[in-house]
């Protein structure tokens, strides 16, 4: 099996935290989890994300994204506007859905401030121009996981490849957000990545094929978390 070199790039791109889209702000209740004491070492690191993975990521997200790129390569607006408003819909803590929508508007905005050539880009510019527009106008919430399948499929990213590059994205970034509350040394971060890939992997296998119905998030604590983060009165992050 080989892989394209476009494709793959476009994969490591999406996947960095050198992407513009504001994810270095959103720690998604884990600043909650650190000042509250429930987080004690890479353990409690470890076993948090691989819920977060299993109950929020996998269910939900990559649910969303998996459809949202079938969507794309089905020119099916309606569709796409179906998974976004499904995803918001599952989305609870409001701190959690801005995060997303934000990241997703930016990764927008950042597309059509690099990209002169449309026509180089597999999919018809009218269905990612008026999803966009769509967003802008406030008609559609342009979640993160939904912009970034529209955009890996373009891309040439199959939906698995897509989904293990925004699961593992997530991953570093919590992991990146841990460090920076200063609980946590650069190798012990590494080791707790290490241990969370084959949950990637876990998780994008079980969900890619799931269909938009099936999408849900059940992971009380940390929407709890998300929720008491909002009324914090010290927060270094926006969630």
């Amino acid at each position: 099996m080989t892989t394209d070199p476009d494709s793959f790039l476009t994969a490591l791109r999406l996947s960095d935290s050198f992407l513009p889209v504001g994810g270095y702000t959103a720690s998604y209740g884990l600043e909650q989890y650190v000042n509250e004491g429930r987080i004690g070492d890479g353990d409690d690191l470890r076993a948090l994300l691989a819920g977060y993975l299993r109950r929020v990521v996998g269910p939900c997200e990559t649910v969303a994204l998996a459809n949202a790129h079938d969507a794309s390569s089905s020119d099916d607006l309606d569709r796409l506007l179906e998974v976004d408003a499904r995803l918001h819909a599952v989305t609870m803590p409001s701190e959690f859905r801005e995060s997303s929508t934000k990241a997703g508007a930016k990764l927008c905005e950042l597309l059509a401030g690099t990209e002169e050539d449309l026509e180089s880009v597999d999919i018809r510019p009218g269905l990612r121009q008026e999803f966009a527009t769509r967003i802008d106008a406030g008609e559609t919430p342009g979640h993160y996981p939904v912009v970034f399948g529209v955009v890996a499929q373009s891309r040439g990213l199959s939906r698995l490849e897509a989904c293990l590059s925004h699961a593992y994205s997530f991953v570093t970034g919590l992991l990146g957000a841990a460090q920076r509350l200063g609980r946590f040394g650069h190798t012990e971060i590494q080791r707790v990545l290490g241990d969370l890939e084959s949950v990637v992997v876990e998780i994008c296998d079980r969900h890619v094929d799931d269909d938009a119905t099936a999408m849900a998030s059940f992971a009380p604590l940390a929407e709890i978390m998300g929720m008491r983060h909002e009324r914090a009165g010290r927060r270094l992050f926006m969630s």
